[in-house]
This record gives structure tokens, C-alpha cells and sequence, in this order.
């Protein structure tokens, strides 16, 4: 994927909270949002509602009218949104050279669950297989 394909990406942590509960949700109106994510967070819904609009001028979500509501969804991919956001964290990380780059990554999915060590060394022989032919 060239530069010109990757999605812009979310600006801050609210965005991305944001987005990640309407790939859960598939839609949702600014209050369910603030229910989920800006209540627990201390986020009051005028905050909620303004970075949707936010999103919505970057194009990541679209809205449509139900009623006096907005229903929101997001329109970028998850996957695509999450390859690229992991791609600028890594050539952040590179900037000291590969290795501490690929310690610091192993590391932090260590952190999060030991089992990801395992999935992530299942992903790498399947992608050798594939790329190798095998």
C-alpha cells in the first residue's frame, strides 16, 4: 500500500475510542457514544459530540438524520485504519534502528497478554509460508 492509499488517521485517543465503538456497534447516536466511552472517561457529551463532527469533516464517519438525532458510522476501514496507525508507530520506533524497534513492539504485546507472543509467531510462519511459497 502506497501513502496515497492509507487512510487519514485519527488525531487523538477520543477518536480512536470513538471509532473503535462504531466498528463494534456498526451505528450509534452522540448519547450512546457518550454512554460508552465519555461517561466512564468523564467526558461531557457536548465533547462527544463535537469530535464526531470532528470525524465527520475528515470523512471517517458519516451521519444521517433520525428524526432530532444524528445516527453516526464509520466509513474507513478498521483493518486498513489499524495497519496504518500500526505502521507510523513502528517507523517512530525504527527511528533507533530495527532491533530496539521490534524489542519495544514484542515487549508491549507481552504486556497486553502473553498469549499475543503466540499468535504473533503463528502470523509471521504463515506469512513466510505464503510468501515463500510454501
Amino acid at each position: 500500500m502506497s501513502e496515497k492509499d492509507d487512510p487519514v488517521l485519527p488525531g487523538g485517543e477520543l477518536e480512536r475510542a470513538l471509532l473503535a465503538a462504531l466498528w463494534a456497534r456498526q451505528e450509534a447516536t452522540a448519547r450512546e457514544l457518550h454512554d460508552d466511552i465519555g461517561g466512564q472517561r468523564g467526558i461531557v457529551y457536548t465533547t462527544v459530540a463535537k469530535v464526531l463532527d470532528r470525524l465527520v469533516a475528515k470523512r471517517m464517519v458519516r451521519r444521517r438524520r433520525s428524526g432530532r438525532v444524528y445516527t453516526y458510522r464509520a466509513v474507513i476501514e478498521r483493518e486498513k485504519t489499524q495497519r496504518a496507525m500500526a505502521r507510523g508507530l513502528i517507523e517512530q520506533l525504527a527511528e533507533g534502528g530495527p532491533r530496539p524497534a521490534i524489542a519495544a513492539l514484542v515487549g508491549a504485546l507481552e504486556d497486553v497478554s502473553p498469549e499475543l507472543l503466540d499468535e504473533l509467531a503463528a502470523e509471521l510462519k504463515a506469512r513466510r509460508r505464503r510468501r515463500d511459497g510454501t
